[in-house]
């Protein structure tokens, strides 16, 4: 980590500390951080897809102890720390998923790993160093055993959420977990999806689409006009599923 992000990673520390949020990705991680402590028990099943560094997976853990636990992370370096820091607690898979199965090129974006994903698209970064690497891609109906009854699943894989249900159809309409997602523009367009998309495979696998802050109050699911409009103004990009 260099001078720059080391200094960042300390203001925000300091700010989530006095609980003042500067940015929505603050605001974001103490709603999931709060969704995280109401939701699961300390049996819950968990998967993690695009976990990076295993920030979520340490929430996680920190509430579901004896729960049993998958991480997905492509990119090579952070799943070969992933595989050290979770050793036997979490079983770490370097896969991108996707609807298909293939070997697939995978952008790394090096000065910005968050961005990363199977497509270009858009970076909020000036000058993004990106590296080209090949990776497995899977669809995830065909890697958890079929026993494996999955509780929740947090999905932040810019722009690809949309083909990683529909690669997950069967165990999600069977298991109809939670699922904490990412979805906004910049990102879903480069990968032909839309927000009618994403609104119709959700209620097709049965669940209904929640904004953070209605979900933990309990307030109303969103219509798909709503949900439209969140999405084309770009007010929110993070969303719960829930039945």
């Amino acid at each position: 980590m260099d001078i720059k992000n080391k200094i960042k990673f300390q203001l925000k520390k300091v700010f989530s500390n006095l609980g003042i949020e500067v940015t929505k990705n603050m605001r974001y991680d103490r709603l999931t951080t709060l969704i995280i402590k109401n939701e699961l028990t300390i049996t819950s099943n968990c998967l993690d897809i695009g976990c990076h560094k295993g920030e979520i997976l340490d929430q996680i853990l920190s509430v579901s102890k004896k729960g049993k636990h998958y991480g997905f992370e492509p990119i090579p370096h952070l799943y070969d720390n992933l595989i050290k820091k979770y050793t036997n607690q979490v079983t770490i898979l370097p896969f991108a998923l996707s609807n298909k199965e293939e070997v697939s090129e995978f952008k790394i974006i090096k000065n910005s790993l968050g961005y990363s994903g199977l497509k270009l698209r858009e970076y909020n970064v000036k000058n993004p160093i990106i590296e080209t690497v090949n990776v497995e891609v899977k669809k995830l109906d065909s890697i958890l055993p079929n026993d494996y009854k999955i509780d929740v699943i947090k999905i932040d894989v810019e722009g690809a959420e949309y083909d990683e249900l529909e690669g997950g159809f069967q165990v999600l309409s069977k298991n109809k977990p939670l699922i904490i997602f990412e979805f906004g523009k910049g990102a879903s367009e480069y990968y032909n999806s839309t927000p009618t998309m994403m609104f119709e495979i959700i209620k097709k696998i049965g669940l209904k689409i929640f904004s953070l802050e209605n979900f933990i109050s309990k307030r109303n699911s969103l219509s798909l006009k709503e949900f439209e409009k969140i999405y084309n103004e770009g007010t929110d990009h993070y969303f719960v599923a829930s039945i």
